[in-house]
């Protein structure tokens, strides 16, 4: 149910288009998108409670610096906005998204930085940008679609900076629910779709290795909390898109701009560390965010 501003006479509004069907988050925030007229896309769930001066954070930042193709806001816990749920979204190099400082004090967070992605539960895009990308991957449903989106960016040269005083509170989950089997299985195939889509061939080797292991490690992870079945309809479907991929793949690394040594640069190796700490801090808070 796509929403955004209109600003008339009266003053401020919004126009809300309810589809005829649930189309997932990605198609869905694409259809918003196409009926907007601004310089800039802002997106924003609808488990989150934005701080004052948020919105006016992001355009500032962006206007700052017109390298910046997007910016992503400082989510926190709804129930706990002294915790970070993100500080801006990373990429490790065994092919595999993470948040930064998920699940630490909100005040190690104050700097603002370039961030390797943008969290898609609050960010500002570059309108131009996000419609020469072809906006979200539609295919991809929901979950990763922000991981897929920035990454894109990134291979077209566009830079991701995190707002530090761009600050939203975040329920986390809210719409697709705690421990949910769909979270895991749409997790595991976009986790996949966009490791492959994306990543330029002489990287794609070089971190096959740490991908397989990360996967098998995934895989335990998941079979201790009896959500091994929808893990592996997750890797099956991702598989099965395989064609489809492919024609995909292509034609992103032809519109690469960015040397795969550059990308390689701003890549997180330690993907045991960050995603046993991320998955710890996940489990106790009730099973959060299980599907990266």
């Amino acid at each position: 149910m796509p929403v955004w501003p209109t600003f008339g006479p009266g003053g401020p509004g919004f126009v809300v288009d309810v589809l005829a069907s649930n189309v997932g988050f990605a198609a869905g925030n694409n259809h918003g998108a196409a009926g907007a007229t601004t310089d800039a896309l802002v997106f924003l769930n609808n488990d989150t409670q934005v701080e004052p001066g948020w919105l006016h954070a992001l355009v500032r930042a962006a206007e700052a610096d017109p390298s910046r193709g997007l910016v992503t806001s400082k989510v926190v816990y709804l129930d706990r906005p002294d915790v970070i749920d993100s500080a801006g979204d990373g990429y490790l190099r065994c092919g595999g998204g993470f948040k930064h400082r998920h699940g630490s004090a909100a005040q190690v967070a104050e700097e603002s930085r370039e961030v390797f992605g943008a969290c898609g539960a609050a960010f500002l895009i570059r309108r131009a940008l996000f419609e020469d990308l072809g906006g979200f991957d539609a295919d991809f449903f929901m979950v990763y679609e922000d991981v897929d989106l920035s990454y894109r960016a990134r291979l077209s040269g566009a830079r991701v900076w995190y707002a530090a005083d761009a600050v939203v509170r975040h329920a986390g989950s809210a719409a697709i629910g705690r421990v949910s089997e769909r979270a895991v299985y749409y997790g595991q195939r976009n986790l996949e779709w966009t490791w492959i889509k994306n990543t330029p061939a002489a990287l794609w080797w070089r971190s096959l290795p740490a991908h397989v292991l990360y996967n098998l490690a995934g895989g335990v992870a998941y079979a201790r909390r009896g959500q091994l079945r929808p893990w592996l309809r997750g890797k099956a479907a991702a598989l099965a898109g395989g064609r489809r991929l492919w024609r995909k793949r292509v034609a992103v690394q032809r519109r690469s701009r960015v040397p795969g040594t550059a990308l390689w640069s701003v890549m997180d190796p330690h993907w045991w560390s960050i995603k046993t700490a991320e998955k710890r801090f996940d489990f106790t808070r009730g099973g959060r965010d299980l599907s990266s």
